[in-house]
């Protein structure tokens, strides 16, 4: 199977066990009525993540698209010749966390944003090695399944809602549980994580590697993604942890400082040893 075909192959399973998931919840929480309520969410779900995930994550995060005139414009469309990908929009947002994140469902219709933070604490060969990891994941289709994923979750939470304050129905004999709308709107969306995370893991160790290749400098990502580690804990990022798949790194809230089995990366020590080709040392920066 060629590594397109069994990339469409994981894009149609995962949709397929996060509809499930709305469709089940409905189920429980509402019957009949409750599943048929869950066939059109998951129905309409669908077609906002495919369309207009791109637009909701980037609003979400505040970001900016920059013009030509922009060094990091100008970087990533080096990059994107490079790996013979075509030219992504390309945004800034303005938080102060160190991170990036791309974006948009296929390479003709991608982004591609950086944080304020990241531009400021990281050397320009640093930066390209973080862009390189993104347009890696561009290019093997990787952000349509994540950007789908984090709206999918909340669209669970959204139905955990509905039944809880929408009222209950007597049609078939069946009426809305608010208590099963309670244990969806909190249990829904940690079930769509671990679903998540059990496909993204190895999607990140790709894309460091192929963005490693892209930039140049397999070194370089390995001291990006450690100082991206050390900064994560002391400047906390203002997002919704259903988009944290989204990002390089994933970012450390006050939302979420939860076990491993809830992570949507590796952890940062596998990373730099795939990088950097032997175990991690606590400290790979050579050269500030």
């Amino acid at each position: 199977m060629t590594s397109k075909l069994y990339n469409n192959f994981k894009t149609v399973l995962f949709l397929g066990l996060l509809t499930g998931l709305i469709l089940l919840a409905g189920q429980i929480i509402g019957g009949t009525t409750g599943l048929v309520i869950a066939l059109v969410f998951a129905a309409a779900t669908n077609f906002v993540s495919y369309f207009f995930s791109a637009k909701i994550a980037l609003a979400s995060m505040g970001a900016q698209e920059v013009g030509p005139d922009h060094w990091l414009h100008q970087m990533v469309r080096r990059l994107a010749t490079r790996a013979n990908l075509p030219m992504p929009k390309v945004y800034v947002s303005p938080q102060m966390a160190p991170n990036a994140f791309a974006t948009g469902r296929n390479p003709q219709n991608s982004a591609v944003c950086a944080t304020e933070g990241l531009l400021q604490m990281l050397s320009r060969a640093e930066v390209a090695a973080v862009m390189g990891h993104e347009l890696a994941h561009v290019k093997h289709r990787d952000i349509l399944i994540q950007t789908v994923a984090a709206t999918i979750g909340g669209a669970i939470s959204a139905l955990g809602y509905v039944f809880m304050f929408g009222g209950s129905s007597e049609e078939d004999g069946e009426s809305s549980n608010p208590i099963a709308g309670l244990l969806v709107l909190i249990l829904g969306p940690i079930a769509a994580g671990l679903i998540q995370a059990a496909i993204s893991r190895s999607r990140e160790f790709n894309a460091d590697t192929e963005g490693a290749a892209i930039a140049g400098e397999p070194m370089d990502l390995a001291t990006a993604l450690e100082k991206i580690h050390a900064m994560s804990h002391q400047l906390p990022m203002d997002v919704n942890p259903a988009y944290n798949s989204l990002f390089i790194a994933e970012p450390t809230n006050v939302w979420r400082q939860m076990a491993n089995l809830f992570s949507t990366h590796p952890p940062v020590e596998q990373r730099i040893a795939n990088l950097i080709g032997r175990p991690w040392s606590g400290r790979v920066r050579t050269a500030a």
